[in-house]
């Protein structure tokens, strides 16, 4: 056993938490090389980055591609030489990437060469150790039983006189595995690294995991996160640090690239741990520097990043998941069609917030049906934010229509709205910018929205939120403007009028749904909590208005599968989380 004389081992230890993209695999690794220095500059002795940093995450099926597969192999190991030839290589860094395993796995039905979820150690050039996640999710956007081979093994190592055990993401959320394992092999520090997609208030349940989990493997835990987004996931960021007590040490900035810091006072590491431990796991242990540090005077001491309050939270990450999706496909700016509704508001802010006003085109397209303020309210929205603003009226093109088709009623209406779409396309075509879909939550789910019209578009910002959230966080964000001492970016008539389509004269949405508080709270029973409708109605809404709108929902399928993706950001939206047939009978009410 290692002693040390005078008092405890000391270890600084740095969390990286960054955005990765998927398949890009050379500019990751760049990233990893660039934090590596920055955290040897910090005086760190163990670094680590997150689930699947080199590759990107999630990697859905790229993970069945042997040569990206490869590719992920390849990256890492020339990962490791680089970090030495630069001159960090007695700084041990802990990563994740994509592997296979070189062995047949029939418990679970894999051959050799299936892929898993992989985590490595890199150190004096080489991979000195590599693990795979033990415990695989699959449930809500994660399908990992589809792709890896879990993992059967608790990984330590020896750093600098402490053992220090690794997880990676799931094997925190699920009980058993790694976390009693790691009490039972005595390590004196839990490194878990993770790519955990944000939900709203999935952050007090994160601490509250992470505290649960320090005291259940006795040790000192650290949760390093994934920032930024991928397609239509967002990561919040928020790594977490806590003592065997569950007290929290550190907790890192939300929705921010950074490195965290911090020295810990850890138990010195006893006999090596062998054998077979708790849930089966064989612990593989590497000694990377068994002696303790001499003492030093420590710098970082932890600290407590500042919350997000809910309505921030979430407007930050619409604006991220945005950022993300536009400037990693490549883009520079959006096309917007701005109606003077608060759902095109609420898209355009989020845009001019994400990606700077000069990079956000808006296009009003009035029609004879519009109402005076449509065009008012979109030019008042310009005036406010510096987006770039034109108007195209449609009546030329509308006329041109009906002479030839004589359409009427609905298929008058829905005309409108696929002219409308058919001009933002043509001038992305022609211009090069990204449409937005301003579609939200309510209106998607009872199939308030034309398919071709206002559904156009490679990417729908408030896909995921319903309409009263619309409203406040319209209000939010105009608060948040004036706190600042800026000008607020939504029209006040955007929020204060009726929600219309503009369709026919005189519309309102209040003529074919119910009041939108009443609507988003039976929608969010159906759709968020798979509720029937006899649960619903003993939840206190009308039993005809709830046979009414889960009719709409279940018939309005065909529509959701067709729109565009967009940000995620509760516990179910509309894509991977919920996935019902098109083709199906089953109604909950006759």
């Amino acid at each position: 056993m290692t002693i040390r004389l005078g008092g405890v081992p000391q270890l600084r230890l740095a969390l990286n938490q960054i955005d990765s993209t998927v398949g890009d695999l050379s500019q990751n690794a760049e990233a990893i090389v660039h934090w590596t220095r920055h955290s040897a500059e910090q005086g760190a002795h163990l670094v680590a980055f997150p689930e699947m940093a080199l590759t990107g995450y999630p990697v859905e099926d790229l993970a069945l591609r042997a040569s990206f597969v490869d590719a992920s192999r390849r990256e890492l190991r020339a990962l490791a030489a680089r970090l030495h030839d630069e001159g960090l290589g007695e700084l041990p860094v802990v990563v994740g990437y994509l592997d296979r395993t070189e062995e047949a796995k029939p418990r679970y039905g894999q051959p050799a060469g299936a892929p898993r979820n992989a985590g490595a150690v890199l150190h004096r050039g080489e991979v000195a150790l590599t693990f795979s996640k033990h415990h695989l999710p699959n449930y809500g956007v994660f399908d990992e039983f589809r792709y890896f081979v879990p993992g059967e093994t608790l990984p330590v190592v020896r750093v600098h006189g402490i053992d220090v055990a690794l997880a990676i993401c799931e094997d925190l959320w699920q009980d058993g595995g790694r976390v009693p394992a790691t009490r039972t092999a005595g390590a004196g520090l839990l490194v878990s690294i993770n790519a955990s997609p944000y939900e709203q208030n999935k952050d007090d349940q994160r601490l509250e995991l992470v505290r649960k989990r320090a005291q259940e493997a006795g040790c000192t835990t650290a949760y390093l996160a994934m920032t930024g987004g991928q397609d239509d996931l967002v990561f919040d960021g928020d790594s977490i640090v806590v003592d065997k007590d569950g007290e929290v040490i550190a907790r890192a900035p939300q929705f921010t690239q950074g490195c965290v810091v911090l020295d810990l006072e850890l138990p010195a590491a006893g006999p090596v741990p062998e054998g077979v431990v708790d849930d089966g796991l064989r612990v593989e242990h590497v000694t990377l520097s068994a002696e303790p540090l001499p003492a030093y005077e420590a710098e970082f001491e932890g600290g407590y990043a500042d919350r997000l309050d809910d309505d921030e939270e979430m407007y930050s990450a619409l604006v991220v998941g945005l950022r993300a999706y536009v400037t990693k496909n490549g883009f520079s700016s959006v096309l917007i069609g701005l109606s003077g509704g608060i759902d095109s508001a609420l898209t355009a802010a989020i845009a001019c917030d994400a990606l700077g006003a000069e990079n956000v085109y808006g296009v009003a397209m009035p029609s004879r049906y519009s109402s005076e303020h449509s065009v008012g309210d979109a030019e008042e929205l310009a005036r406010r934010t510096g987006l770039n603003l034109r108007t195209v009226p449609i009546a030329p093109m509308f006329d041109a229509y009906m002479e030839s088709l004589g359409l009427t009623g609905l298929a008058e209406e829905n005309l409108q709205s696929r002219l409308r779409g058919t001009m933002l396309m043509a001038l992305s075509n022609q211009e090069g910018h990204i449409v937005l879909a301003p579609g939200n939550k309510s209106e998607l789910a009872v199939g308030y929205s034309t398919l071709y019209g206002d559904s156009v578009g490679a990417y729908g910002p408030i896909k995921d939120v319903y309409k009263t959230a619309v409203f406040r966080l319209a209000r939010w964000r105009n608060a948040a403007a004036l706190g600042r001492g800026e000008t607020p970016p939504v029209p006040e008539n955007s929020i204060s009028k009726p929600p219309s389509a503009e369709l026919r004269p005189d519309q309102v949405d209040t003529d074919s749904l119910p009041d939108y508080p009443v609507l988003d709270g039976i929608l969010e029973l159906y759709v968020d909590r798979d509720q029937g409708a006899d649960e619903i109605v003993a939840a206190g809404f009308d039993g005809e208005l709830v046979a009414k709108t889960l009719r709409m929902v279940d018939t309005a399928e065909y529509k959701r599968r067709q729109y565009p993706p967009g940000t995620k950001i509760s516990p179910k939206g509309f894509g991977k989380d919920r996935r019902l047939p098109i083709t199906n009978q089953w109604r909950e009410t006759a």
